[in-house]
C-alpha cells in the first residue's frame, strides 16, 4: 500500500519475463532498504520470495487491461521515473502527485526473437515488449538520476555499486547501463523489424 509515509523511501521497480536470480536481486535491495513495485506475474513471484511488493495498479488506480498489454503505460509511471530531482518546478510537479519516487527500474524484455522462430502470426506478436522498452529508455534518459537495468547477468554489478556508495549507484555506472539499453532495444527493434519485412516475402 502506498502511503504519506513511504512517499520518501527508496523504490526499485521490477517487471521481468526472466525470473531468474530474482531472489538475489530481492534480498540485496532489500538490505539497501529499497521497497518494491511491480507488475502482475513479477509481483506475485516477489511476494512469494517473501517480500512486500506494491502493484503498479495501487499507484495508478488502474487495473491492468487487454490480458496485461496495458499495465505500466501510466504518465504517473513515468513521472515517478522522467521528473529532473534536482529542477525545483518538476519537484514541485512531482511532489502533488503524492507517489513513491522509483529510483531503480529492473526491465527485461519479452524474448520476442526467441518465440518468434516458431510462434507465427498473431501468437508471435504478443511477443512483442511495449510497456518493457518504454520503462528503459524513460530511465536510460534521466540516467542522471535513475538505475536502469536490462540484463539479469548485470544483478551482481548493481548491488556491487549500491555496496560501494552506501545503498545509492554513481552515475558512471548509471550511464553505463543506460548505454547498453540503447544499445539492447535498438537490437530488439531490429529484430522485429526483420520479422515484419520476412512476413511480407
Amino acid at each position: 500500500m502506498v502511503t504519506r509515509k513511504n512517499l520518501n523511501q527508496k523504490f526499485a521497480l521490477i517487471s521481468v519475463f526472466d525470473k531468474g536470480k530474482l531472489n538475489y536481486l530481492c534480498k540485496n535491495l532489500d538490505l539497501h532498504n529499497y521497497n518494491f513495485i511491480s507488475t502482475g506475474s513479477t509481483g506475485k513471484k516477489i511476494r512469494k520470495l517473501g517480500f512486500d511488493c506494491i502493484d503498479v495498479s495501487k499507484i495508478t488506480k488502474f487495473k491492468e487491461m487487454f490480458d496485461g498489454r496495458v499495465k505500466t503505460l501510466n504518465p504517473l509511471i513515468y513521472s515517478s521515473i522522467l521528473h529532473i530531482r534536482d529542477n525545483h518546478k518538476h519537484k514541485r510537479q512531482f511532489s502533488s502527485l503524492k507517489i513513491p519516487k522509483i529510483d531503480i527500474v529492473i526491465v527485461n524484455l519479452y524474448p520476442f526473437y526467441k518465440y518468434s522462430k516458431y510462434l507465427k502470426g498473431i501468437e508471435a506478436i504478443e511477443m512483442i515488449d511495449i510497456g518493457g522498452p518504454s520503462l528503459l529508455r524513460a530511465a536510460s534518459k534521466n540516467y542522471k538520476f535513475i538505475t536502469p537495468i536490462i540484463d539479469k547477468n548485470d544483478y551482481e554489478k548493481l548491488i556491487l555499486n549500491l555496496n560501494k556508495n552506501h545503498g545509492h549507484t554513481d552515475e558512471t555506472f548509471r550511464k553505463k547501463m543506460a548505454l547498453k539499453i540503447f544499445r539492447e532495444t535498438s537490437n530488439y527493434d531490429r529484430q522485429i523489424s526483420q520479422w515484419f519485412n520476412d512476413k511480407k516475402n
